[in-house]
C-alpha cells in the first residue's frame, strides 16, 4: 500500500492515478485516506495526552493527600480512565477502517508508463524474430493438440470441469523441458530455486495484492480455513520474508518459484481465451526479487531481458509492450509484456496471426512490501522497506500453444525448438497411427 502521510501530502497526484488507471474513485477513495489519517493522528494525540494524565494522576495518588484530595483523585482517574478506553476504541476503530480505505488505493504508476484504459492502450516497445508464413493452413493448439494425441479438453471437462484439461504423451515431456530450460536460464542468473507450496494464507494473498474472497476474486479460497490456492508463486515467494527484517548486505534476493497456478478467471471469454491460453490450473515458473529502492527499476530491466533471452531460445518471435495504466495491477509502479506470435489469433484484421500475452514482469517499489511488513536494515540505522520485483520466466500451458503453433509442418507433425530436446529427448512430434482416442472408441463399440 503506499504510505498513509503521502497520500496526504499528494492527494491530487494520487486522485489523478487513480483516474489514469481506470478505476473507481468511490473505491478507491483517497480522500476518504486522507480524513481517517487525520482523525487517526488527532485520536492518537488525544491518547497521549490522556495517558499522561494517568501517569500524572497516578504519581499525584503517592504523595500525602488529604482524605478530600486524595478521593478528587480517585475520581479523576476513573474518569481518565474511561476516557482512555473510549478513546481507544476509537483510535482502533478509525486504525481498521483506514488499513481497508488504504488497501485499495493502487501504487503510483511510473511517469513514462502509458495513459490508458485498455490493453489496446498497451505500447510497443521492441520486437523480435519474423513471424513464419506458412504454405498451408495452420492449424491451432486445440486442433494440434487433438490430432497428435496431446492434450484432452473433453474428459478434462468431463472430470474436472470447464478449463481443466489433460496433458498426454509428448505433451508431458514438453511440458517438463519447459521448466527444466527455464530453471537452467534462471540458475544461471543466479536465482535460487524453490518448489513452493500451492495454499497460502488469505493475509498473504492480500499482501501481495490479491482479493482473497468475493465476486471479483481470481483465486480459489479453501472454506473454514482462511487459506487459498495460490494463482502464481509470486504470492509464495513473496509471503516467504512477511514480518522480516533483512540485512541490507544481502539484498538483491534473486528467487525463482515452481508451483502449479489455480485461477478462476471470473468473465475471462472471448476466442483468443479458448484452449491452453486461458485456463483453471497450469505450471509456471516465476521470478521474484527483493530489492533495495535504488535497484529495482535497474533489476526489473534484467527481469525483461531474462524473459526476452528464454523466448529467443525458443525461436519464438515476440514483442514487449509498456502496459498502459489501465491495464497495471494495483501493485504494479510499472509493468512489461511479452507477447508471443500466435497464428491462431488469426482474425479479419490480421489473417495471419496475433500476439498474445506469455509472461509479464513488474516492479512493484514498496507497495507489497508495506502490506508484508518486509524491511531491510539501512546504514543510518532506520529500517526501511524493500521494493520487490516479479516476473514470469515460463507459464507451460502458454509456452507450449506458441510451440505447438509456431512449429507445426504440413504433415501434421510439430518440430521442438533445438533448446528443449535435451530435457524432452525427441525433436518431433509425429501424428499416431492408433491413439489412446481411436482405441477407446474401439472398445465402446
Amino acid at each position: 500500500m503506499l504510505d498513509y502521510r503521502f497520500i496526504k501530502e499528494n492527494l491530487e497526484a494520487v486522485k489523478k492515478n487513480i483516474i489514469n488507471r481506470n478505476m473507481d474513485p468511490s473505491k478507491a477513495d483517497a480522500d476518504l485516506v486522507a480524513r481517517l489519517f487525520d482523525e487517526r493522528t488527532a485520536l492518537t494525540t488525544e491518547l497521549q495526552s490522556l495517558q499522561q494524565k494517568r501517569n500524572e494522576n497516578a504519581a499525584a495518588m503517592k504523595q500525602k493527600l488529604s482524605a478530600e484530595s486524595r478521593a478528587a483523585y480517585i475520581e479523576e482517574g476513573k474518569a481518565v480512565k474511561e476516557r482512555i478506553a473510549q478513546t481507544e476504541k476509537k483510535l482502533s476503530d478509525t486504525e481498521e477502517k483506514l488499513s481497508e480505505a488504504g488497501r485499495q488505493i493502487p501504487n503510483m504508476a511510473h511517469p513514462d508508463a502509458p495513459v490508458g484504459k485498455l490493453d489496446t492502450e498497451n505500447l510497443e516497445v521492441k520486437k523480435w524474430g519474423t513471424p513464419r508464413t506458412f504454405s498451408f493452413k495452420p492449424k491451432s493448439h486445440i486442433e494440434l493438440g487433438e490430432s497428435l494425441g496431446l492434450i484432452d479438453f473433453e474428459r478434462g471437462t468431463k472430470v474436472s470441469g470447464a478449463k481443466f484439461y489433460y496433458l498426454k504423451n509428448e505433451a508431458v515431456f514438453l511440458e517438463q523441458a519447459l521448466i527444466m530450460y527455464a530453471l537452467n536460464v534462471l540458475r544461471r542468473h543466479g536465482f535460487t530455486p524453490f518448489i513452493t507450496p500451492d495454499i497460502a494464507r488469505e493475509e498473504v494473498l492480500r499482501g501481495i495484492g490479491f482479493n482473497p474472497r468475493g465476486n471479483e476474486s481470481n483465486v480459489y479460497s479453501i472454506q473454514d480455513e482462511g487459506t487459498c490456492l495460490v494463482a502464481t508463486a509470486e504470492i509464495t515467494l513473496g509471503g516467504y520474508h512477511s514480518g522480516e527484517i533483512l540485512e541490507k548486505s544481502r539484498l538483491p534476493l534473486l528467487y525463482c518459484g515452481l508451483s502449479h497456478c489455480f485461477r478462476r478467471e471470473a468473465g475471462a471469454a472471448g476466442q483468443f481465451s479458448k484452449g491452453l491460453y486461458r485456463v483453471h490450473q497450469f505450471d509456471k515458473v516465476e521470478m521474484f526479487v527483493y530489492a533495495l529502492p535504488e535497484q529495482s527499476e535497474s533489476l526489473h530491466e534484467k527481469l525483461r531481458l531474462i524473459e526476452e533471452e528464454i523466448f529467443e531460445g525458443l525461436g519464438l518471435p515476440f514483442r514487449v509492450v509498456d502496459t498502459c495504466t489501465g491495464d497495471l495491477g494495483a501493485p504494479a509502479y510499472r509493468k512489461w509484456d511479452l507477447e508471443a506470435w500466435m497464428p491462431s489469433r488469426a482474425d479479419e484484421q490480421h489473417p495471419d496471426g496475433g500476439y498474445g500475452e506469455v509472461t509479464s514482469t513488474s516492479n512493484c517499489t514498496d507497495y507489497q512490501a508495506r502490506r508484508l511488513n518486509v524491511k531491510y536494515h539501512d546504514d543510518d540505522g532506520k529500517n526501511k522497506y524493500v521494493h520487490m520485483l516479479n516476473g514470469t520466466a515460463v507459464a507451460a500451458g502458454r509456452a507450449m500453444l506458441a510451440i505447438l503453433e509456431n512449429y507445426q509442418n504440413e504433415d501434421g507433425s510439430v518440430s521442438i525448438p533445438e533448446v528443449l530436446v535435451p530435457y524432452c529427448g525427441f525433436s518431433k512430434i509425429g501424428p499416431k497411427s492408433g491413439t489412446d482416442d481411436a482405441v477407446y472408441r474401439t472398445i465402446k463399440k
